[in-house]
């Protein structure tokens, strides 16, 4: 048995639901317009912790029951974790807060934590080490390695929280398990700051980005699988890459746009070789949060501009755009790295405003009780290649501590299961300025990447991690 090739078994021991552990009030909360523009899609997130002096002195039967209690508690607050998705009389997901808890799986896994291979998640972290969800909206796995070592993994209902707000959300769960710790901000649910205008405003840039559904092509007849893979980048060469996307006299571009624009160019690079069409698009997304610039929007019933702004920084849910490009692959391909960069850098101006999430709120109004979709995801098999990405650089990994260190190394993973890929680079657990890369895209677009840029995205390794 090869362990480093993901081939380990994991056997479930034990499985529980935890509930908040006061009583609450059973009601409705509503999903904000924003909330509406998400598919049933779940995504998940693990963080794996070594064997240190602490945790010689923990079990893990008492770390299991550490990570309850202060779930147990941290569900109070963020009791939406804890409910459950049902329709509506109108067909809408509604969340239903009655605290039927998280399911909790406790397991065993047949493998050392430095004989995980993280540049595959596909072998060793799907479907073994973060769970799959089953009911309600958060499923947690806690699962001990051969080597005393622990993972955490966890899942959640992308319709009831983004990336933001989840870690929000394991924050507070780790502060929970350490007392002494100072009490993390509270999550804020006041859908009314997301309500659409009367008579609302729609700039027809949002009808080039969303879809109804109602209007969705048909579904490709055959798809092509994607594969997930975790590299690291180098700060030296993420600023290299930045240099040689700034032109000349230009606006610095940020490290986002400047990767961004370098793995665009990569993807196009991808399919040039196999397609014959000289017309075929590429196309790259690029999420946007928008609280901060809704904290600045007037109209709201909270008390002042600081109000706001505070009650925006802590809104639990989803305040997502995602803005795309779409360029002739030959073009991206011949162009130079400053010229696609900046590109990125149009059309996610369009998306960076307060106007821009107050009309793609009045969007979904105008269009309910029909779903809608940014049109990124809506890609078929016969187009040219399409990806998205999510910078994760928020991704709260040094704080998800919960008693016994930090954790040696977190990610998210997303393995989605739709025909565009997905993105998402986050800040180097070493916190040198590297960043760790997920990808999920097409082997192909995976194989030019390791062979043209093997320079810049390296695979994760314990080597690199142990650094």
């Amino acid at each position: 048995m090869d362990s480093a090739a993901g081939e380990f078994n994991v056997s479930v021991t034990n499985e529980d639901v935890v509930a908040a552990v006061l009583p609450t009030q059973e009601h409705w909360l509503p999903l904000s317009n924003l909330d509406l523009l998400l598919p049933p899609v779940d995504v998940g997130v693990f963080f794996c912790y070594k064997n240190n002096n602490t945790m010689v002195m923990n079990s893990f039967a008492s770390m299991v029951g550490c990570l309850k209690k202060s779930l147990s508690q941290a569900l109070v607050s963020y009791y939406a974790f804890a409910g459950e998705v049902v329709a509506n009389t109108a067909g809408e997901p509604e969340l239903l807060c009655n605290n039927r808890g998280v399911d909790f799986v406790e397991a065993v896994a047949d493998i050392e934590l430095h004989c995980l291979n993280l540049y595959n998640p596909d072998v060793s972290i799907e479907g073994k080490l973060v769970p799959k969800k089953k009911r309600g909206v958060f499923v947690v796995q806690a699962t001990s390695l051969k080597c005393g070592g622990i993972v955490v993994g966890c899942t959640f209902d992308h319709r009831i929280a983004d990336a933001y707000s989840t870690n929000m959300f394991l924050v507070s769960w780790a502060n929970m398990a350490q007392p002494t710790r100072p009490k993390p901000k509270q999550p804020c649910f006041r859908r009314s700051l997301l309500s659409p205008r009367h008579p609302g405003f729609i700039h027809p840039s949002l009808h080039n980005m969303y879809i109804p559904i109602s209007k969705l092509p048909p579904p490709a007849a055959t798809t092509t699988p994607l594969l997930s893979r975790i590299y690291y980048v180098t700060a030296k060469q993420l600023q290299h890459m930045q240099s040689l996307a700034t032109d000349n006299g230009a606006t610095k571009r940020t490290k986002l746009e400047s990767f961004s624009a370098f793995l665009w160019k990569m993807v196009a690079h991808a399919a040039s070789t196999d397609i014959k069409d000289k017309k075929v698009v590429a196309k790259m997304g690029i999420v946007v949060d928008g609280r901060k610039r809704l904290a600045d929007s007037g109209g709201s019933s909270c008390d002042g501009e600081k109000g706001k702004k505070s009650l925006m920084n802590s809104y639990f849910g989803n305040v997502l755009s995602i803005p795309f490009g779409q360029k002739l692959v030959e073009e991206l391909v011949e162009k130079p790295l400053w010229w696609v960069a900046n590109v990125v850098h149009e059309f996610l101006e369009v998306a960076v405003t307060e106007e821009h999430f107050l009309g793609l709120i009045d969007w979904v109004e105008a269009h309910r009780p029909v779903p809608g979709l940014a049109k990124i995801y809506c890609h078929g098999a016969e187009e040219g290649p399409a990806f998205v990405i999510s910078s994760g650089q928020r991704f709260p990994e040094e704080k998800v501590d919960f008693g016994w260190g930090k954790a040696v190394f977190g990610s998210y993973h997303f393995p989605w299961g739709g025909n565009a890929g997905y993105v998402m680079p986050m800040p180097s657990p070493l916190v040198n300025g590297d960043w760790v890369v997920y990808m999920h895209l097409v082997k192909e677009q995976l194989h030019t990447i390791e062979s043209e840029a093997s320079h810049f995205f390296m695979p994760l390794t314990w080597e690199y991690l142990n650094q």
